[in-house]
C-alpha cells in the first residue's frame, strides 16, 4: 500500500470514529436527554470500541492477510455507520419512559460501539502492512498513530463547529458511511489486496450503498427541527386551539397559548406569575431578564399583564429562538429582545441594577447547566438586579432533593432573603419535580406570597424563611470549583 494511501485510510477511519462519537450524543438526546450520564455513556462506549477494535485489529493482522481484511472492514464499518440512525431510533422508541441511566448506556452502545470497533481495527491492519523491517517499527507506528490522531482531531473540530450545523445528523451519518463504503470499494478494486478483499469488499459495498440510506427516512424521527443543541418539535394542544407545547429532546419544555398569553399551563409558571404579581403589585411595567428562553411563556405573560414591560431573554440555541419566532409568536411580544449565546457569559455583559426581575429557567435535560448554579453565577445575577429586585429560579429535583437543597444554600450565601415554593408533597420530601427558589436583597412578603401561590396553583405551598433554612440544613453552596449537579439529582 502506498504511504499516502495508508495515511488517507487511517485518517478516514479515525475521523469517522469521532464523527460517530459526537453525533451519537445528538442521536440519543431525544430519548434520554443531554446529561452527564449520557455524555459519559457515549464517551465510554467510544473508548471501549476503540480499545476493542485496536486489540482485535492487531490480533487479526497477525493471523490473516491485513490487505485482504481492509476493504471488508471499511465497507462493513460504513454500512453500520449508516445503519446507526435507524437502529438508535428503533431502540429509543422501545425504551421511551424507562430509567434514563440504563437507556443512555444501551443507546450509546448501539450508536457507537459496532461501527467504531470495526473502524478502530483499521490502524493496526495498516501498520502491519507497512512493517517491512524491524528497524523502522517505531517510525511506522508513530507516523500512522499520529495520522490517526490528526484525523480524530480534525473530525472533532469540523463536526462540532461546522458539519453538524450545516448538514444535521442524518446527512452527516449517511455521508460518513457512504464515504467509508466508497473507500472500501476503491480498496477492493485495487490490485494487491487479495481475492477475498476484492470480492467481499465490492459485494458488501454495493449491497450496503443501495438500501441503507433509504432506511433513515422510514424510521421514526422525533425531531421536527434539529438545531445546534436540541431535537425540537412543537405539538398543538387538541383541547386549546392556540395551545402549543415545545419539546426539547425528551422534555416538554414550554407551553404557550397563542390566543391567551395569560394562560400558563405549567404549574411552576403559574407560581412564578403569582410571586411576581404579589411582589410588584398593580400592573406597572417591569423590566425582566430570562435566563433560558424556550417558548417565552413568561415574557409573553408579563407583556400582556403589565403593558409597557420590557423583557430580555438569554437563549443559547439560535434554533430554539428561530422556532419561537416562527411557530410560537415571539415576534408579537412587545419590547422583547432575544440575545443568543451562553447565559453565563451574557450575564457578565449586562449593566448593573438593570432589571426588576430575573427568571432562571434554563435546562440541559433535567438539570440546570452547572455553570448557572454556582455562587459565582448567582453573584452575576445579583449584580443585574435593581434595588428591590427579585430572582426566581426553577429547578427540578427528586428525593432526597440534594440539588435543590444545594441551590437554596447557594442563593442564601448571596441573598439575605430566600424562600422556596413547590408542591406540598415535594416540600415535605415525599414527592419531586419543580422547585421554585425565590431570592431578594430586601424582605419578602412571605405570608402574602404563600397565599398567592396557594390560590394560583392548587397543591402548591411556600415555605417561610425559617422553613427554607430547615429545608436547606447544612448543605454547602455550589461553586465553580464544585457543582456536581447531575450527580446530586440522580443521587
Amino acid at each position: 500500500m502506498p504511504p499516502r494511501v495508508a495515511e488517507a485510510v487511517v485518517f478516514l477511519a479515525s475521523a469517522s470514529v469521532l464523527v460517530l462519537e459526537i453525533v451519537a450524543l445528538r442521536l440519543v438526546a431525544p430519548y434520554v436527554g443531554i446529561t452527564l450520564q449520557t455524555s459519559s455513556a457515549v464517551i465510554g462506549s467510544a473508548l471501549g470500541a476503540i480499545a476493542t477494535g485496536a486489540w482485535a485489529g492487531g490480533r487479526s493482522a497477525d493471523r490473516w492477510d491485513p490487505g485482504a481484511l481492509l476493504a471488508p472492514i471499511l465497507g462493513l464499518g460504513g454500512a453500520l455507520t449508516v445503519a446507526t440512525r435507524p437502529v438508535v431510533r428503533g431502540i429509543g422508541e422501545a425504551l421511551a419512559g424507562g430509567p434514563n441511566a440504563p437507556a443512555a448506556l444501551l443507546l450509546a452502545m448501539a450508536a457507537v460501539f459496532p461501527p467504531a470497533a470495526l473502524l478502530s481495527a483499521v490502524t493496526p491492519l495498516v501498520v502491519k502492512l507497512h512493517l517491512a523491517e524491524l528497524s523502522r517499527t517505531g517510525t511506522v507506528v508513530g507516523r500512522l498513530s499520529a495520522i490517526a490522531t490528526l484525523g480524530a482531531i480534525t473530525a472533532t473540530f469540523a463536526t462540532g463547529f461546522v458539519l453538524l450545523v450545516v448538514f444535521g445528523t442524518g446527512t452527516l451519518i449517511i455521508g460518513t458511511g457512504s464515504l467509508l463504503m466508497a473507500a472500501a470499494a476503491a480498496l477492493a478494486a485495487a490490485r494487491g489486496f487479495g481475492r477475498l478483499g476484492r470480492r467481499t469488499g465490492a459485494a458488501l459495498t454495493v449491497t450496503a450503498l443501495l438500501p441503507l440510506p433509504l432506511l433513515a427516512p422510514l424510521t421514526p424521527n422525533p425531531c421536527a427541527v434539529e438545531t445546534a443543541y436540541h431535537c425540537v418539535r412543537v405539538e398543538t394542544d387538541p383541547d386549546r386551539a392556540g395551545g402549543r407545547l415545545l419539546w426539547l429532546d425528551d422534555l416538554a419544555h414550554s407551553y404557550v397559548d397563542l390566543d391567551d398569553p395569560g394562560h400558563l399551563e405549567f404549574s411552576y409558571a403559574g407560581a412564578i406569575a403569582a410571586v411576581v404579581d404579589e411582589t410588584f403589585p398593580g400592573n406597572r411595567p417591569i423590566t425582566s431578564l430570562s435566563v433560558g428562553g424556550g417558548g417565552l411563556s413568561l415574557p409573553r405573560y408579563l407583556a400582556a399583564a403589565r403593558p409597557g414591560s420590557a423583557a430580555t431573554v438569554l437563549e443559547i440555541d439560535p434554533g430554539v429562538a428561530a422556532v419561537a419566532r416562527q411557530r410560537l409568536g415571539a415576534d408579537t411580544i412587545p419590547a422583547l429582545r432575544i440575545r443568543v449565546g451562553d447565559a453565563r457569559v451574557a450575564l457578565g455583559r449586562e449593566e448593573p441594577a438593570g432589571y426588576d426581575l430575573v427568571i432562571g429557567d434554563a435546562f440541559g435535560g433535567l438539570a440546570v447547566p452547572w455553570h448557572l448554579t454556582t455562587r459565582e453565577a448567582v453573584a452575576e445575577v445579583r449584580r443585574t438586579l435593581a434595588p428591590g429586585g427579585l430572582y426566581v429560579v426553577n429547578v427540578i429535583d427528586y428525593r432526597p432533593q440534594r440539588f435543590a437543597r444545594a441551590e437554596v444554600a447557594t442563593l442564601r450565601a448571596l441573598f439575605p432573603y430566600v424562600v422556596i415554593a413547590a408542591e406540598a408533597e415535594t416540600l415535605t420530601g415525599v414527592g419531586g419535580g419543580n422547585h421554585l427558589l425565590i431570592a431578594s436583597m430586601t424582605p419578602l412578603p412571605t405570608a402574602q406570597l404563600q397565599a398567592a401561590v396557594r390560590a394560583r396553583v392548587p397543591g402548591w405551598d411556600l415555605l417561610d424563611p425559617a422553613g427554607t433554612a430547615a429545608f436547606t440544613g447544612a448543605t454547602p453552596a455550589l461553586t465553580d470549583d464544585r457543582a456536581p449537579v447531575d450527580q446530586l439529582i440522580s443521587g
